[in-house]
């Protein structure tokens, strides 16, 4: 069961029906940087979940444009060794929240970003096709910082605000034994207390966020 929201957690959630938030899908507030990848969501489908990720490039290092220039299909990939793990991949997400809780935005809302890949959720496949991908600066079972928290919390009031957002997860959750981001550093407990979101919202079982 989620804890009252403090004060402080209170005034970090905007008014989701704040005019000119979002235009076409696209939050007026994140810095855009268009991703080819992408595609259309299937006709009637409701975009009721969020997926949370982390990554970074290379794995653990924080600050550069490599994530930028993975999900826009520019990055060099003889840049670092690291990188020939994944050359080629084509990915997005919708958002990406920076260390400092800085927002980018690859793909509009509307659109189906390729973050998921193989997945299920409740009795659902294909997840892609009816969520919201948010990608956290940072590396599996590592601490996350409070910006980020509060960056994810302001958005997921403003996505619920305008989608029938009912569930926000984690990519290990969705692909169990493929993925494991954002891991077990993931504190869900604050998430809950930032938003107000009750437990049967959030991934089930969550455990304790790991100590720095």
């Amino acid at each position: 069961m989620a804890t009252e929201p403090s004060a402080d957690a209170r005034r970090a959630q905007p008014q989701s029906a704040q005019p000119g938030v979002w235009h076409a899908g696209w939050h007026s507030r994140a810095r855009h940087v268009p991703s080819p990848n992408h595609g259309t969501r299937p006709a009637g489908t409701a975009i009721d979940l969020v997926i949370v990720h982390s990554i970074s490039l290379p794995p653990g290092v924080y600050g550069g444009d490599e994530v930028e220039r993975l999900f826009t299909n520019t990055l060099d990939w003889d840049a670092h060794p690291y990188f020939e793990q994944i050359r080629g991949i084509e990915v997005s997400s919708h958002f990406f929240i920076r260390r400092d809780g800085a927002l980018l935005q690859f793909v509009s809302v509307e659109d189906r970003a390729w973050h998921a890949g193989k997945s299920s959720w409740q009795g659902r496949d294909n997840c892609n096709d009816h969520s919201v991908g948010i990608e956290l600066e940072g590396l599996e079972h590592h601490p996350f910082e409070q910006a980020q928290y509060e960056t994810l919390a302001r958005l997921l009031a403003e996505l619920r605000g305008n989608w029938p957002i009912r569930h926000a997860v984690g990519h290990e959750h969705v692909a169990p034994g493929r993925k494991e981001d954002p891991g077990r550093a993931f504190d869900w407990g604050l998430l809950a207390s930032l938003t107000g979101w009750q437990s049967e919202q959030l991934p089930p079982l969550a455990m304790p966020p790991l100590q720095a």
